[in-house]
């Protein structure tokens, strides 16, 4: 015991002198000494339990943290550890004082973590402290990091994959209802946020200390202008005299959206401005030309596992409409992407496995996502990528039949829209496509003129024989209604048409196993020349 009264005696004598030294009262986190009291008052606390001791040390310590923060934008000397020792204490035993945390965690943000977020000792002591916490950030402040989520990224933007695993183990607590939407775009433009502030350090010198915030409000245009027409274009304003003030020299302004939506520290909606401007890919052509930093390696195979988690999250944490709002942003960002193949594969992969999972949970959303379904099918011609996509959701149009029968009217319209599709220059792995989702949804809307769309196939000038194929074998089908609605119906259909198969009955009902597959092929008159034995398991 008497240990630690001496203990706790000269860690308030330290605090108390550093509070009287003048050379550490404006700036306390040049003095070493304060973060090692800090923290040996706050294991006093915590292991006495003492309620007079919290009571006697509070104020001390919150004159420290208001000093701190004050002293932050005119000293280089970094805050980090200090501040979030004192933030450990609050979120401890706040409610012993009356201390709302949430105001000194998001002055930390705003104040701290913008500046020294590039920081390797920072990150990682954050990055520690958020998921020691994460309980209490879920339950207490579980609006702090999805408002913050920006701030976030650019942590692990810049401090890449050594700070990997610390990161996902707080990711959950970046995705909110608030945030869910935004977050997705922002995930996917990660490589481009690293370029945007490797351009900020070449441009201005080292990110920690430095508030990227009062680099875009800085009174220095000519050095704005510059730095932004390198992130955009990859050239450089060489005179930063009055001439780069001018309109003609200076196309980007300093409220250019590239600059302001890819650097900011906190969440405020879906806004991918940035997307627009032409310049962008002219600027990602003319990083992908050079050899690319080992920074921006990193966050290329960072941002799809990223995707992972986000995705498994959404899921299990998103609502419908949440999920259904998903949909169209991932059709948007499906072709834009960063210029890498590998990443845009992964990124791909990983947006088309999410969709197609979505539509099959949840077929309606054909029929409620009509629209941007069929502005996607229109695009189809523009280049590879959206042709892919394109097929994909031909494919998930016929495999789910437009949103089902109760959606008949949303399935004419799709099926009209895939109807047009055959007068453009597409493929013939995507006409084959085409067919058979026309066949799915025709079969839908009670038969609607599939005989007129097969002439239309004929008479076209499609060379492939096996659309023509496919495309016949549909026709045969449609003569016999009740095979037709079997094969090509939706299987969960409620009711049962009579002459049609109950595909969930198969097992009880089977009289027979003969794998008449293996029959396929075969011209003309059925072959008979098989015995059972030979195709039937041996005892």
């Amino acid at each position: 015991m008497a240990d630690r009264d001496k203990k706790w005696d000269f860690h308030l004598r330290s605090l108390s002198s550093s509070a009287r030294d003048s050379n550490y009262a404006t700036d306390p986190a040049s003095d070493p000494s304060i973060l090692n009291s800090v923290k040996g008052v706050y294991e006093l606390c915590r292991s006495e339990k003492s309620e007079e001791h919290v009571a006697r040390i509070y104020p001390q310590l919150n004159k420290i943290f208001q000093r701190c923060v004050a002293s932050i934008s005119q000293t280089q000397t970094s805050n980090g550890l200090l501040l979030l020792a004192i933030l450990q204490f609050f979120l401890d035993f706040g409610d012993r004082v009356l201390h709302d945390a949430e105001p000194s965690l998001r002055t930390f943000f705003r104040s701290c973590l913008s500046r020294e977020f590039a920081d390797p000792v920072v990150a990682e002591a954050t990055l520690e402290f958020l998921s020691s916490n994460k309980i209490k950030h879920l339950k207490t402040f579980a609006s702090l990091l999805p408002q913050f989520f920006p701030l976030m990224l650019k942590l692990i933007a810049w401090n890449g994959e050594k700070l990997e695993n610390l990161f996902l183990r707080v990711f959950s607590g970046l995705i909110s209802p608030g945030s869910l939407l935004p977050l997705l775009p922002a995930l996917v433009d990660l490589p481009i946020l690293v370029v945007a502030l490797e351009k900020v350090e070449k441009s201005s010198g080292s990110l920690v200390g430095s508030s990227i915030a009062s680099i875009q409000k800085s009174a220095a245009p000519e050095m704005l202008l510059a730095l932004m027409d390198e992130a955009y274009t990859g050239s450089t304003i060489a005179d930063g005299g009055a001439d780069s003030e001018s309109e003609d020299n200076a196309p980007m302004a300093a409220s250019d959206p590239l600059f302001l939506d890819l650097l900011k520290d906190e969440n405020d909606g879906l806004a991918e401005r940035h997307w627009t401007t032409p310049a962008m890919s002219v600027a990602l052509q003319a990083v992908i030309s050079t050899p690319l930093s080992n920074r921006l390696k990193e966050a290329l195979k960072i941002a799809p596992r990223l995707l992972d988690s986000y995705f498994a999250l959404a899921v299990q944490d998103a609502n419908d409409s949440l999920i259904c709002a998903l949909i169209p942003l991932i059709m948007a960002r499906y072709s834009t992407l960063f210029p890498d193949k590998i990443f845009s594969y992964e990124v791909q992969r990983r947006l088309l496995e999410f969709m197609l999972a979505v539509f099959h949970q949840s077929p309606h959303f054909i029929a409620l996502l009509k629209k941007p379904i069929v502005d996607r099918l229109g695009e189809a011609y523009d280049n590879p990528t959206k042709t892919e996509l394109a097929l994909q959701l031909c494919w998930a149009v016929g495999e789910y039949g437009g949103g089902g029968g109760s959606h008949k009217d949303e399935a004419r319209e799709l099926f009209e829209s895939l109807e047009l599709l055959l007068y453009e220059n597409l493929s013939s792995r995507y006409i084959y496509n085409i067919v058979t989702s026309i066949a799915i949804v025709d079969v839908l809307v009670i038969w609607h003129n599939l005989d007129k769309f097969i002439l239309q196939v004929a008479r076209s000038r499609i060379s492939d024989p096996r659309v023509w194929k496919r495309a016949q074998d549909y026709l045969g089908l449609m003569s016999e209604p009740a095979i037709c609605l079997s094969i090509l119906g939706p299987s969960n259909e409620a009711v049962q048409y009579p002459g049609t198969v109950d595909w969930t009955e198969g097992r009880k009902k089977m009289i027979a196993h003969i794998p008449f597959h293996l029959l396929g092929g075969q011209e003309g008159p059925p072959f008979h020349d098989f015995s059972f034995s030979d195709i039937l398991p041996r005892e």
